[in-house]
């Protein structure tokens, strides 16, 4: 009985971790795809997606300021700057990507098409990390795109601008997770520092040149766009500095219930049949591949 409890005790560690990582990324998709989407939706009409990154960007950073003040001596002693670098580069693709998406297509198809990335990102965990994937994550991926193109439709999603946007945006997302996987030994304020100073300044130029204006009372959301990004920022490096991504990678199918609760409560957006038998698709291939490979464990642990 005490071997038996040793034996969990020692699991233990590496469930837990697991278990907080997927906590961090679900606030992380309540405060982006919940809150921050919409309002990128609803100002996104007005403003163009390069003055919304770049906003988003500046109101972060005055939003971390006391932060850089505080680990202003780790800021010089970055470990791996070039790989930042990278990382933020593929952030400020993928997340202007997006932007523009949002102005040019419905938010339900965006967001379909951009439930592949989580999909990918597990490959190039697997490629580029030499992250162990078992076969049953690999058959729950795959059951849940299937459930993303039943989302989409037969000729739901013709391949126009709006789509290849959204592919951009999913590939360098996917780049961006897995060097924020490499980089886990880098500190967490850091890399936050990092990537908000390097999408203000690549965003920079293009804002300025296709500025608009701003309300006086639009600054309420754009304010609030900055604040929930970063806020999410935040949860979304906790999340992958403490789990492995090929375990929270299919858990980010789980943001579609944020996005379909958006969309109907605030757009009016009452999703289809197909849309629900699609979100039905990836909700259960993903609770029934956690629970395979629970009886899995459970089996190796009896032997």
């Amino acid at each position: 009985m005490n071997g038996q409890d040793q034996s969990e005790k020692q699991e233990n560690p590496r469930e837990n971790d697991a278990r907080a990582g997927i906590g961090w990324l679900l606030m992380d998709m309540a405060l982006v795809s919940g809150g921050m989407t919409a309002l990128v939706k609803a100002q996104g009409v007005t403003y163009p997606a390069f003055q919304l990154v770049f906003i988003r960007a500046m109101i972060g950073l005055i939003f971390i300021l006391p932060l850089i003040w505080r680990h202003r001596g780790e800021m010089a002693r970055v470990k791996y700057p070039w790989r930042n670098l990278f990382r933020i580069c593929c952030n400020a693709i993928a997340l202007t990507s997006n932007f523009v998406a949002i102005t040019l297509l419905p938010l339900a198809t965006v967001n379909a098409v951009g439930f592949s990335r989580p999909l990918v990102t597990m490959a190039m965990a697997v490629f580029f990390l030499g992250e162990k994937v078992s076969r049953y994550r690999w058959v729950g991926a795959c059951l849940a795109f299937v459930g993303v193109l039943v989302v989409i439709g037969p000729g739901g999603a013709e391949i126009n601008a709006g789509v290849l946007v959204v592919l951009v945006s999913v590939v360098f997302g996917a780049l961006a997770v897995i060097q924020t996987r490499a980089l886990r030994q880098e500190n967490t304020t850091v890399m936050m520092v990092f990537y908000t100073v390097g999408l203000a300044v690549i965003t920079a130029v293009p804002a300025i040149w296709t500025w608009k204006p701003v309300m006086p009372l639009d600054w309420v959301a754009l304010l609030a766009i900055g604040l929930l990004a970063q806020m999410g920022q935040y949860c979304f490096l906790r999340a992958y500095r403490i789990a492995d991504a090929s375990v929270l990678a299919p858990v980010g199918y789980l943001s579609i219930l944020f996005v379909t609760a958006v969309g109907y409560f605030l757009f009016d957006e009452v999703p289809e049949a197909r849309v629900v038998l699609g979100i039905a698709i990836i909700l259960v291939s993903l609770q029934a591949t956690a629970f395979a490979e629970y009886l899995l464990k459970k089996l190796r642990g009896r032997r």
